[in-house]
C-alpha cells in the first residue's frame, strides 16, 4: 500500500490531538456497566442537555447506536422506514433485520437527498395482520454531505406524529449540518424521539457515538446495548475524548467546510470532473469510468487517499486536513490532467 500523504478518505481517519490524549489519560473512571464511571455519566448528561433530550447512552459505534434506536422503537416483526441509500439501511450490514428481526422499508431519495413526503406516507402500513407494523421513520442529516433543511424535518415529524410513529435521526454528522444551517443542535434535533451523534467523525474522537432521546427509549437501548456486547467497563477513558471533542472541535467545523468548498472549486476546474458544491465537508465526484479509474490509481500512487469506484469518488475534509493538504492534493490533480 502506498503511503498516504493527504488523507481525504473519511473524517474517521483523524488522530487524537495531544490535548485529547491528555484528557483521556487523566480521565476519572469506574465500571460503566455498573453505572459508576463518572466520565461516561458526565458525557451522557452533557449530550442529553445539549440536545434537549431526557437521557443519553454512550456506545462504541454509530452502527450500534442506530441499531439500538431501531430495536428500542420496534419489536420483532415490526418495520422501519428509511432512505434507499441511508447509512442505517445500506451500510450497517443488515443489523436491524439480522439482530433485531426488524423489517426495513426503503424509499428512493429525491435529487436533493430528501424522501418525498408522499412516498413516506404511502409506505406506512395499515393496521392489517398481513403487514409488518410500521413503528418508526429514520432520517439522516447530513445525508451524503448535504444539510437537509429544518422545514423538511419538521414536515416528516408531523407525518410521524399523525400516524403515531417514532422518529429517529441518524445524526452522525449533525454538528456539520448545524454549522451549515446556522442553527443550534437542540433546535436541530427537537423533532426527533431518538438521535444518534457520532464522536469519531468530524469531531475527531477515536471511538464512540452517543444515542440520546426519550427516557423510556434510552432505558430500552441500555438493556439492548448489554445484549449486543456494547457494555464497556472503564470507558471513561474513551468518554473523555468525546467531552474534549465537544469542547474543542465543534466551532472549528466551519474550517472543514471552507476547505471542502475550496477543494471542490479546484476540482471543478477540470471538465472531466463533475460535482456539486458541498454544503459541508463531503464532496462527491463523478467521472467517466475509464478516466475515473486511471485518476483513482494515479492519486493512490501519489499518496492522495480518497474512496470510490467506477469513476465516482468521495473526498472528505476533516481536522487533520489543513490548507497545505488541499494545495498538495490539487497539485497532484493538476499533474494528472497535465
Amino acid at each position: 500500500m502506498n503511503t498516504i500523504r493527504f488523507d481525504f478518505r473519511s473524517d474517521t481517519v483523524t488522530r487524537p490531538s495531544s490535548g485529547m490524549r491528555t484528557a483521556m489519560a487523566d480521565a476519572e473512571v469506574g465500571d460503566d456497566v455498573f453505572g459508576d464511571d463518572p466520565t461516561v455519566r458526565l458525557l451522557e448528561q452533557r449530550m442529553a442537555a445539549m440536545l434537549g433530550k431526557d437521557a443519553a447512552l454512550f456506545v462504541p459505534s454509530g452502527t450500534q447506536s442506530n441499531l439500538l434506536a431501531l430495536m428500542s422503537h420496534c419489536g420483532r416483526g415490526d418495520e422501519y422506514i428509511a432512505g434507499q441509500q441511508a447509512h442505517l439501511y445500506s451500510h450497517e450490514a443488515g443489523g436491524a433485520a439480522v439482530l433485531g428481526s426488524i423489517q426495513p422499508q426503503p424509499i428512493a431519495h429525491q435529487a436533493d437527498g430528501t424522501l418525498a413526503l408522499a412516498d413516506i406516507e404511502a409506505a406506512i402500513k395499515p393496521d392489517d395482520s398481513h403487514y409488518a407494523r410500521t413503528r418508526v421513520i429514520a432520517l439522516e442529516n447530513t445525508f451524503g454531505g448535504r444539510a437537509l433543511p429544518m422545514g423538511y424535518m419538521r414536515d416528516v415529524a408531523e407525518i410521524a406524529r399523525r400516524h403515531g410513529l417514532g422518529l429517529h435521526l441518524d445524526g452522525a454528522r449533525a454538528f456539520n449540518a448545524c454549522t451549515a444551517l446556522g442553527v443550534g443542535i437542540a433546535e436541530f434535533t427537537a423533532p426527533f424521539d431518538t438521535v444518534s451523534i457520532c464522536l469519531s467523525k468530524g469531531l475527531g474522537a477515536p471511538v464512540g457515538s452517543v444515542l440520546t432521546g426519550r427516557q423510556d427509549l434510552i432505558d430500552m437501548a441500555r438493556r439492548h446495548r448489554k445484549m449486543l456486547g456494547g457494555g464497556m467497563r472503564q470507558s471513561g477513558i474513551l468518554a473523555a475524548a468525546g467531552l474534549y471533542a465537544l469542547d474543542h472541535n465543534i466551532a472549528r467545523l466551519v474550517e472543514d467546510h471552507r476547505r471542502a468548498k475550496r477543494l471542490a472549486e479546484g476540482l471543478s476546474a477540470y471538465p472531466a470532473i463533475r460535482l456539486d458544491m458541498p454544503d459541508t465537508n463531503i464532496i462527491f465526484v463523478d467521472m467517466d469510468p475509464d478516466v475515473g479509474e486511471r485518476f483513482m490509481a494515479f492519486l493512490n500512487e501519489q499518496g492522495v487517499g480518497i474512496t470510490g469506484t467506477y469513476g465516482q469518488q468521495r473526498w472528505v475534509t476533516h481536522l487533520d486536513v489543513d490548507d497545505a493538504a488541499v494545495d498538495g492534493a490539487l497539485a497532484v490533480v493538476e499533474s494528472f490532467f497535465a
